[in-house]
């Protein structure tokens, strides 16, 4: 195979626009117009690719999306995209294109070795190779198989092209912009509904450019142009090229990609690089057409092997020969006009190969090609480049040859017949049904929803899908047979059926052999059809030969259910602009710049941005926490804690409500007062902890942890609404509007009294749980007295647009105690000192008994959750619970380790952290029946850094258990 430019110019090509691009650092050149393919074979380049198991060398094989073999790396840095089709990348100055899946270089490929080790490298070779001498071997191969396998690899970097999402509403939308795609539009013009065409390429039409025939008296292209300029005139027909409609969903809805810039080397200022498009349409027509297929014989992956219809389009649209000494072998009509065509246009077609012993006599018209029929290729060879074939007289009852003979040339061009690309028909959940007279599967029945035209239902000509400008599901051209594994004299040599994972029809009959028959087993076992390319032209064949060795049809055989994407889709696509701070909705409270402004380090906490430790002098992370924890035990600190979920519950009926969702009495809460409250889900497991404050006899304020506070709302509501709708009660968040701080340890009070005049600090005016209200210079607080870290602490809350001013006016009244503000890191260490639970505790399989709540759980009423929580699993006496651990050789604990009692798994750690209270690495852990552990030795692995540390088991409340220090 050696290309070159035909004296014919091509009809996408503007040569008044040349073109320079790389292709692994080497310079090119090409036109505006060329995809990479079609430049890179009139540059002569033969190998773009190597295949991903057993490296071979890989040829173009193809002209469009169905490409198995020319994938390629294009870009670089954050605009790297591997595994592209140099089929359908256009070409633009200063295209970068790499090749992939080869080392140290394209042409020579030390991982060609493969093809040595090929008959250890079959079907399922995974699950037994290698596996004899034990786990060990296996992982140390596991290595090299990895590193063997694969394609192209994804970039490090962030993408920093700009991507969007929109969505279209259409009374119809028409996939496919070819002959059956434009006449459905043009019919469905003039009914005046909303009409969306979109096609894939960069120009409608289709099939029709290859097509010799006339339309309404014009050729293929003048009717195109005019079609679509009378579409144009239409104000509600929206017409979108180089736009893939990828997966077809519930309601009509489907998914599309637009590729608004991938043909630019970059995109414009603003402008996306793709669009995902959401389509709603009423009724969906769709016109995806076909795909030629491959025929399967020995060294069918041999550059300079491809399908005859790419190489009629790369000579008619790009004005590029494929090779210098071109044969064609097929088993229908279409190889003929094929090679008719080529020749017309000024490549060098010699051999016409046809399986069939009686032709069309019609079809023979040109002296200078020797059609020879009754014939099969049974081999090609060449290693880098085509260079022979072999043919043999075929006897189809038998399947058997006869004696072989040589012919020496460059290209080979085959066409097996055309397979309905019927993914998107697929995926509406009708199924395929199969025809005989095409031997391939097409749309099952449509519906009101849905139809299929053109060659997706196998009308594979202009009369069948013209009549009197009508889509017409008319007669097929009839394929007498299917060619599935054409027999040759070399045994060893490999057919393949998927050129993209390399699966041939020996990794067929292997799995056939071991019992993996159904066609779904036959996929995964032998990756068949799991490549980018979702088996385009390979399932055909497969399934075929699959139905050959079992004995059955195809039909009976089955075939695969297609599943989106169409065609790989890009995630920035997906994401559109729902990356980086906006991937989500990002909360900061009223002292985020403050926080900022005095050196916290901030990292996110559910929503919401929380300053993790406030650093001083080139503090590390752990010196800071261990400073503001220390600070809180010895005087006093400040904390955010805006982050908090809050609820108001208001009604006659809120305190019955928070007695039926708590799993603790609340019926009774004194006015002034707050109560530590625990939810459970229906199963009887935790679902959220906090506080309760009763603001009135009708009203409470709730609080709810950071991670849970949607969650709790979102039950709340459904409880409200589904399961007690009778119930005189009314929630709704007020999160946003109070900012919340902490302020703890043994001169809380002190501190709070030189800020807040008009509250009795005292043990009898403002008692442990008290909630009362106050004023900062004149702006009104909340206070109540609760604490987390097991320090006399007070919450102080706020309307939000006075959060920064009250904290600064506690920051100045605690200045002589040295008031230092501290971070999550601190207050992880001094919950986890104290032994409260919190998110990782709270991991939605535990339940109170498992962290020492149980007895507060009420007996004498029924709550959410109270019922299932006794089921004998999770009353389980070994069943794992809380406990504390110190580690014994002063060695940091880590979260997640698994808890071992000799080589026993007994638990897990949740929380750990270095304790200055206690000047040692502490954890807390769920372990089997943890109560009888207590005082024993257990060891903490961590699988991952292979590390171990010993450790005590102990109480899980390492610091103050009785509580004397909430009223120092």
């Amino acid at each position: 195979m050696s290309g070159s430019r035909l004296k014919h110019h091509g009809q996408f090509i503007n040569y008044d626009k040349p073109i320079k691009f790389t292709f692994d650092g080497k310079e090119y050149h090409g036109f505006l117009g060329d995809t990479l393919a079609s430049a890179m074979i009139a540059n002569g380049k033969i190998i773009l690719a190597r295949s991903f198991k057993y490296h071979r060398p890989r040829g173009i094989f193809s002209a469009g999306p169905e490409e198995p073999n020319a994938l390629v790396s294009v870009r670089s840095d954050g605009r790297l995209e591997p595994n592209s089709p140099a089929t359908t990348i256009e070409l633009y100055d200063g295209l970068d294109a790499y090749s992939q899946n080869a080392w140290p270089s394209l042409s020579f490929d030390i991982m060609s070795i493969n093809q040595v080790f090929s008959p250890l490298l079959v079907a399922g070779f995974y699950y037994k190779t290698f596996m004899g001498t034990g786990q060990k071997f296996w992982h140390f191969c596991e290595h090299f198989i990895r590193r063997a396998a694969g394609m192209g690899k994804a970039g490090l970097e962030a993408d920093p092209d700009r991507y969007e999402k929109s969505n279209i509403f259409s009374d119809v939308l028409i996939i496919g912009g070819g002959p059956a795609g434009l006449s459905a539009a043009l019919q469905a013009a003039s009914n005046g509904e909303t009409i969306t065409l979109v096609d894939e390429n960069k120009h409608f039409g289709g099939s029709l450019y290859e097509e010799q025939g006339t339309i309404d008296g014009k050729n293929s292209s003048s009717w195109i142009e005019d079609t679509l300029k009378v579409l144009s005139e239409y104000d509600n027909v929206t017409m979108m090229t180089r736009t893939t409609v990828y997966g077809y969903f519930d309601d009509n809805t489907l998914g599309a990609v637009e590729r608004v810039a991938d043909h630019k080397e970059q995109p414009r200022k603003n402008e996306p690089r793709q669009r995902h498009l959401k389509i709603f349409a009423k009724h969906v027509i769709i016109a995806t057409g076909s795909l030629e297929r491959p025929i399967v014989f020995a060294g069918n992956d041999t550059p300079g092997v491809m399908l005859a219809n790419a190489a009629l389009r790369y000579a008619n649209r790009y004005g590029v020969c494929v090779g210098d000494n071109v044969a064609i072998f097929t088993n229908n009509d279409d190889g003929y006009n094929t090679a008719h065509q080529l020749r017309n246009l000024g490549v060098n077609v010699t051999t016409v190969i046809d399986v069939r012993k009686k032709v069309d006599q019609t079809l023979i018209t040109d002296n200078n090609i020797k059609y020879i029929t009754g014939n099969v290729v049974t081999s090609a060879r060449g290693g880098k480049a085509l260079s022979v074939i072999k043919i043999a007289p075929y006897d189809m009852p038998t399947k058997t040859i006869g004696k072989e003979k040589k012919i020496k040339i460059d290209t080979l061009l085959i066409s097996g017949g055309y397979t309905p690309t019927i993914n998107l028909c697929s995926q509406t959940g009708t199924p395929a049904v199969f025809d005989d007279e095409i031997q391939s599967f097409i749309p099952g029945p449509p519906t009101r929803k849905w139809e299929a035209c053109g060659a997706v239902v196998g009308n594979f000509t202009l009369e069948e899908i013209f009549i009197d400008n009508k889509i017409k599901n008319g007669n097929k051209k009839a394929i007498p047979f299917a060619l599935t594994d054409i027999p040759s004299s070399n045994n060893s040599a490999k057919k393949f059926i998927d050129f993209q994972h390399d699966v041939s029809v020996t990794d067929l009959k292997i799995a056939y052999t071991e019992g993996f028959r159904s066609v779904e087993h036959l996929k995964r076992y032998t990756t068949l059809g799991m490549a980018a390319d979702q088996g385009k032209t390979s399932n055909m064949n497969a399934l075929a030969i699959m139905a050959e060795l079992r004995g059955v049809t195809i039909p009976e055989a089955g075939t695969t259910r297609f599943r989106a994407p169409y065609k790989p889709v890009a995630l920035g696509t997906l994401a559109g602009r729902s990356v980086g701070n906006n991937y989500r909705v990002i909360r900061r409270t009223p002292m985020h710049d403050w926080h900022l402004a005095h050196g916290a380090d901030m990292i996110e906490a559910g929503i919401w941005y929380r300053p993790q430790v406030y650093k001083k002098n080139g503090e590390t992370i752990t010196d800071a926490y261990i400073r503001e924890a220390t600070a809180v035990r010895n005087s006093v600190g400040i904390v955010d804690v805006t982050s908090l979920g809050k609820i108001d519950v208001q009604g006659p009926d809120a305190a019955e409500f928070l007695n039926r969702i708590y799993a603790n009495a609340f019926l009774k809460v004194p006015i002034g007062k707050a109560r530590y409250g625990v939810m459970l889900r229906e199963d009887g497991c935790l679902f959220d902890d906090g506080t309760s404050w009763r603001l009135s006899e009708t009203q409470f304020l709730m609080t709810t942890t950071t991670a849970n506070a949607a969650n709790v709302l979102s039950e709340m509501e459904r409880l409200l609404t589904l399961i007690w709708p009778k119930l005189k009660v009314h929630v709704s968040s007020i999160s946003d509007q109070w900012a919340g701080m902490a302020v703890a340890g043994p001169n809380s009070r002190n501190t709070l009294e030189r800020v807040i005049k008009d509250i009795d600090f005292s043990e009898e005016g403002l008692p442990f749980m008290g909630v009362t209200d106050g004023t900062i210079n004149a702006i009104p607080v909340k206070v109540s007295r609760l604490s987390f870290s097991g320090e006399r602490a007070y919450e102080v809350f706020t309307a939000t647009h006075h959060g920064i001013t009250i904290w600064k006016n506690i920051i100045q009244a605690g200045a002589d105690f040295n008031i230092t503000p501290y971070g999550t890191e601190a207050l992880g260490t001094l919950r986890i000192e104290k032994g409260h639970i919190s998110g990782p505790e709270l991991d939605g399989r535990t339940t109170m008994s498992d962290v020492g709540l149980g007895k507060m759980a009420s007996s004498k009423k029924r709550y959410v959750g109270s019922v299932l929580k006794e089921r004998i699993g999770l009353t389980d006496k070994m069943r794992k619970t809380m406990v504390g651990l110190i580690s014994h050789d002063y060695q940091p604990l880590k979260a997640g380790s698994l808890v071992l009692e000799g080589s026993k798994n007994i638990g897990h750690l949740t929380s750990t952290t270095y304790s200055p209270a206690l000047n040692k690495y502490i954890a807390l852990a769920l372990i089997q029946d943890g109560n009888t552990k207590i005082g024993n030795t257990v060891t903490a692995v961590f699988p991952l850094k292979n590390e171990k540390s010993s450790a005590l088991v102990v109480d899980p409340h390492f610091y103050d258990k009785e509580g004397k220090r909430l009223y120092v």
